[in-house]
């Protein structure tokens, strides 16, 4: 029986070639988007995965409040690490991180700069079992001047030899012996370290202070622990700690409640290693992570897009029921049961379906690059797991069945007394059940080509919003610290070339990625034991040109200048600082306060003073996802980092040679870097930039398998309305109207898609951009113009088989009358 259910299928997929052509395509098309977009996901929540015991390891959140700035960080302090084990004896092992950036490294002269550079302390490997190929988990980052290295970076520095024992040159002057080899770290990890420094050598490392939150501190917990339990306990060790920091800096009798009345906040508490990609997006993650919504969102376009294409199936099998009438009426004449027929219908639509995934695999082969290269992955088909096969079967029979049911049960249900006589049910050909599905998929078309032009719309105004700084014509050169004594020096001889306008030279720019320091201050006249006089304001050390270079502008006072020596004690706010401090009339000439020293020695017997000499307008220096921070900008007596330099040539080609050739002459065997201000202020948005190409293909994707459908239904409905169009080319009918006639049906339908669609779009997209604080408002400009392109799409589709129908011959469609 099975056989004949199967040569029955192929027979009827041979006869009607060209919708078994439209509904393999438009299946295939589906089922490969919805493979990638698979692929991705579970690469997504694969994350972290692989790291022994994951589940039992997690991360210190800290959310603080002070000073009328929020830090919702994973920045920690350093004793912390320490304590953990000590204090708690569900905890096993804990870890402290501290990144300070790229790094130069070297083994004999060439320089190579180098991203994946962290001092770690020495339970990195216990805390997360990371394969280690030589060395000791128990002794590889114990003694200071020593490090691990990747299985990568130990075959590119030391091809074909042991890379333990042998040291390497970070920045020309540190020297560390390699101690340890590990295997590189998976793809799937929300964070990829090359160099693992020993942070016994680190000096900051050892302070003990617990109000200075510079380390990332991860801990592993025993299998039965309570993080909740751990959690609280986690807090009263914070405050047990923390009394008498404060006694010590505002004097006998401060407490952390009393500083905390008026609404600060100091807390911290577990985050699971797991929850980490998903569900974090904190001040000082690693790298950029993922959103879970973000998932679940692309989980519901695969799902549609592949709904969209079983639609097809069905619409097009129902609409051409009369077709089959006669075939079911003699079945069941013949002694067929509806169960037979049933069987026979979803053979052909699961018959098809396989077809299509077999189709789609090549399909996703050709796709997976240009997708990787767009969401940034590595992902691959998985031929070498052999529940590939079985998940592949199983969804070949899955959307077979998805898309065949309704149709089975609709075409077997014919009632063969009626079928024999001429009376056939049309059911969906004209009904409201087509059409409601012709309706849903061009719905979710409109839907996802609003999102893609609300989210470039976003981004057009992120990138042209005025945002305080000129990040035009401005070419920044990193580690200037290479330079040594030379660097002002380069930044002159840099500048006497024509083509520059201006220079400076510090590491604290207006973009992310780039050194920030903060420091609660006060206003002079006011107690700084009230914590509502206290402000938190960034730190920012730069030259005389800064503000120049940077095309900021002085709302008050005026820019740093040579022609004052009490500049050095000198502090330009920004407007959101100078408002924080709450002044008693015009800010310049205001002195404000902080406790010299670090954290260990400071107090209010030992302090620093600044005089206000200027207001510079707000500028955004973080992601638009945030307002506007407080910034008080200072002179460095040795500003380092990075040189940056405002040019007027527009061979930008001529630029960069010639600062290269000026770099090499003053820092051989030193790696040049540049990189454009604007570029790196738009690498923030890279996620965005991504999530709109991402939705702007998804939308092509499904708006062309929606237009299949749309396509072959106007191919079948102009088939069955031949005569009726030859006799009203008989009468005088226009080709235009004959058009107009077989169009508009279909133009209504997308119509009310575009009714629908609407709403749920401008929805949706409103609380994606709740999550920016300067935001481009949603016209209705955006879903005009996403309306008028499905119906002009639609119109497109639907007008070659209308046209070609309106210019047949009526003496070919009458003859056989």
């Amino acid at each position: 029986m099975l056989k004949n259910y199967f040569k029955i299928a192929i027979r009827n997929l041979k006869k009607h070639k060209f919708y078994t052509f439209i509904n393999v395509l438009g299946l295939s098309v589906g089922v490969a988007v919805c493979m990638i977009i698979s692929l991705f996901v579970i690469n997504e929540l694969s994350y972290d995965k692989h790291f022994k015991d994951a589940d039992q390891i997690y991360r210190i959140h800290a959310d603080i409040i002070f000073g009328g700035n929020h830090w919702d960080m994973i920045q920690a302090p350093a004793p912390m690490a320490e304590a953990l084990p000590r204090e708690f004896p569900e905890v096993e092992y804990a870890v402290n991180f501290r990144q300070r950036g790229s790094y130069l490294v070297k083994k004999t002269e060439e320089n190579i700069k180098e991203q994946g550079v962290i001092w770690a302390s020495k339970d990195f490997f216990n805390v997360f079992g990371t394969n280690l190929i030589e060395g000791n988990k128990d002794g590889v980052l114990a003694e200071p001047n020593t490090m691990a290295i990747s299985k990568s970076m130990a075959e590119k520095y030391f091809p074909g030899e042991s890379a333990v024992g042998k040291s390497l040159i970070l920045d020309n002057d540190m020297d560390f012996r390699i101690t340890g080899v590990y295997e590189d770290i998976p793809q799937n990890s929300h964070f990829h370290f090359h160099f693992l420094l020993a942070m016994a050598g680190l000096p900051e490392a050892q302070r003990t202070s617990w109000l200075s939150n510079n380390f990332q501190t991860y801990l592993k917990v025993r299998a039965d622990a309570d993080p909740q339990n751990l959690n609280q306990k986690l807090q009263t060790l914070v405050e047990k700690n923390v009394e008498p920091e404060l006694g010590k800096l505002f004097g006998e009798g401060a407490t952390l409640a009393g500083m905390l009345a008026d609404g600060s906040k100091m807390e911290y508490m577990l985050q699971p290693l797991l929850d980490i990609h998903l569900k974090s997006d904190l001040m000082g993650e690693f790298e950029p992570n993922f959103n879970i919504t973000y998932i679940y969102l692309f989980i519901a376009v695969a799902l549609f897009i592949l709904v969209i294409a079983c639609i097809n199936f069905m619409n097009l099998s129902t609409a051409r029921s009369a077709n089959r009438a006669k075939e079911v009426g003699i079945r069941k004449v013949m002694g067929s049961f509806r169960t037979h027929l049933i069987r026979q219908f979803l053979m052909e639509s699961i018959l098809l379906s396989f077809i299509s995934f077999l189709i789609a695999m090549p399909l996703v082969s050709l796709l997976l690059p240009f997708f990787n290269d767009l969401a940034g992955r590595e992902l691959q088909l998985p031929f070498s797991h052999f529940s590939f096969y079985g998940i592949f079967l199983l969804g070949a029979v899955i959307t077979g069945l998805l898309a065949g049911i309704y149709p089975a049960f609709f075409l077997s249900g014919f009632k063969p007394i009626s079928i024999l006589k001429g009376n056939v049910s049309m059911g969906m050909r004209s009904g409201m059940i087509r059409s409601s599905l012709v309706v849903f998929q061009f719905a979710i078309s409109i839907i996802l080509i609003i999102a893609t032009i609300a989210v470039f719309n976003q981004l057009n105004f992120i990138q042209n919003k005025k945002i305080g700084f000129d990040k035009e014509q401005i070419i920044t050169v990193e580690d200037v610290y290479a330079l040594g004594d030379q660097a002002e020096t380069f930044k002159r001889e840099v500048l006497a070339n024509s083509m520059m306008e201006s220079g400076t030279i510090t590491g604290y720019l207006p973009v992310a990625g780039t050194w920030r320091s903060d420091t609660p201050w006060w206003a002079e006249g006011k107690d700084p034991k009230q914590t509502e006089n206290m402000v938190s304001l960034q730190n920012w050390q730069v030259d005389y040109d800064y503000i120049q270079t940077m095309g900021m502008e002085i709302a008050e006072g005026r820019d740093f200048s040579l022609d004052f020596p009490s500049d050095s004690s000198a502090v330009i706010l920004n407007e959101s600082a100078a408002k924080q401090f709450n002044f008693e009339g015009n800010p310049i000439g205001q002195k404000i306060y902080s406790m010299a020293g670090e954290n260990e020695t400071a107090n209010l017997d030992n302090l620093n003073s600044k005089t206000v000499v200027g207001v510079v307008k707000n500028f955004n220096f973080e992601s638009l996802k945030e307002n506007i921070g407080s910034v008080m900008i200072f002179l460095s007596e040795r500003p380092s980092g990075i040189a940056s330099f405002r040019f007027n040539s527009e061979n930008t080609d001529e630029v960069i040679n010639f600062i290269e050739a000026k770099w090499k002459e003053m820092a051989p065997g030193q790696p040049f870097t540049y990189s454009f201000l604007d570029d790196r202020f738009g690498q923030m948005y890279a996620s965005e930039t991504r999530l709109g190409k991402v939705f702007g293909i998804f939308a092509g994707f499904a708006i062309v398998i929606a237009c299949l459908g749309l396509f072959a239904l106007t191919a079948f409905t102009a088939e069955q309305r031949t005569k009726e169009i030859g006799i009203r080319k008989v009468l005088g009918s226009s080709i235009g109207s004959i058009v107009v006639l077989l169009s508009k049906e279909f133009a209504k339908l997308v119509l009310i898609a575009f009714l629908i669609a609407s709403p749920i779009a401008w929805w949706a997209m409103r609380k994606w951009l709740e999550d920016y604080q300067y935001k481009q408002d949603l016209s209705w400009q955006v879903f005009l113009g996403a309306g008028l392109f499905a119906i002009v799409i639609a119109l497109l589709t639907t007008s070659y088989q209308s046209i070609k129908a309106a210019m047949t011959n009526p003496v070919n469609s009458l003859k056989s009358e």
